[in-house]
């Protein structure tokens, strides 16, 4: 059962209300035509050429990162037969790379994935942004021909705009995880673990539990101007279906950076407590229970406020001090 037929479609919103949304929403939606005024969404409905010649007029000349896939990959970023990832990096200036699109004949797929646009263009962020959301969040383009990225998440929230070509996201609730078969932590296309379930074509006999998942994912469609609001952790596949695709999109977080990477802290108690006895490991569960996932009120009420270290509500300047402890331990 492809993914993408037959599923509920994400509940479209009004622009107006987007400011409000962003900040409290649990659910995702759409905007549509929400940056369709852009000079860059203006500049692809002329044609994706005229896309590339925009871009490329407001690179800054500097090398960037890129993925190079094979022909015969279909633009899947994913894995090989042994795991590793299926494709190879590149770098280069940013109107060499749009040219290759113009090549004739088989091709491999070129992606530029999460291309920071402050550090990289002059100019572009100030001409395409959405003064709605805040203005710490990280802007990056991604840019590439037909690509498909398998299902992941990100703990920041998301804003994905639709500025050249179309994109289907399949999106699946944060308590979609197990049903979603995801593959190693550490070795990841792209930093973030992603679904093995080839969404085209399920094999539900090795991964039965993605009927699930299935029962629970919705579809967003997005052509130029469009715009999608993912929440944070939701898991999203990411279909760009035209030869030529630019998405820009904004992540932010909720909660101050000072307080880490939950995947960070995950990846140590692997290391430390999962191949612990089964006993040990109750206790250890009951402790991150009492500590971290109930929100530590009991764990500190009978400690003095002054002598509560890292019991205590963290703030910028206690964080520093858990990061520098951190490393110690570490390094030990």
């Amino acid at each position: 059962m492809p993914a993408g037929n037959a599923l509920p479609t994400v509940r479209e919103v009004d622009a107006g209300d987007l400011p409000d949304l962003i900040g409290s929403g649990q659910e995702p939606f759409v905007v549509r035509a929400l940056v369709g005024d852009w000079p860059l969404v203006l500049a692809g409905r002329e044609s994706a050429q005229a896309a590339r010649s925009y871009l490329a007029a407001h690179a800054r000349i500097v090398d960037l990162p890129y993925s190079i896939v094979a022909p015969d990959q279909g633009g899947k970023l994913f894995y090989d037969a042994q795991m590793a990832v299926n494709f190879r990096m590149a770098s280069g200036r940013l109107p060499d790379v749009l040219a290759t699109f113009d090549a004739t004949g088989e091709q491999p797929t070129v992606y530029l994935g999460s291309i920071d646009i402050h550090r990289y263009f002059d100019g572009l962020h100030g001409a395409n942004h959405v003064p709605a959301v805040p203005h710490d969040a990280l802007a990056s383009i991604w840019i590439g021909g037909a690509t498909r990225i398998a299902a992941h998440n990100d703990h920041p929230r998301n804003l994905a705009c639709c500025a050249v070509g179309q994109r289907r996201f399949t999106l699946f609730p944060p308590d979609q995880f197990a049903n979603l078969y995801l593959g190693p932590l550490d070795i990841t296309p792209a930093g973030r673990p992603v679904s093995l379930v080839d969404f085209d074509n399920p094999d539900f006999t090795r991964h039965p539990r993605y009927r699930e998942a299935l029962a629970h994912a919705q579809v967003a469609e997005l052509h130029p101007g469009d715009a999608l609001f993912i929440p944070s952790l939701w898991y999203h596949q990411v279909d760009a279906t035209a030869p030529f695709n630019v998405l820009v999109n904004y992540w932010w977080r909720d909660t101050p950076r000072f307080l880490g990477q939950p995947q960070t802290a995950m990846t140590h108690a692997i290391m430390a407590i999962r191949d612990l006895p089964e006993a040990e490991r109750a206790i250890w569960r009951d402790m991150f229970e009492h500590h971290v996932f109930s929100g530590g009120e009991d764990a500190r009420a009978h400690v003095p406020p002054e002598g509560q270290g890292i019991l205590a509500p963290i703030d910028a300047r206690s964080a520093q001090r858990i990061q520098q402890f951190l490393l110690r331990s570490l390094s030990q």
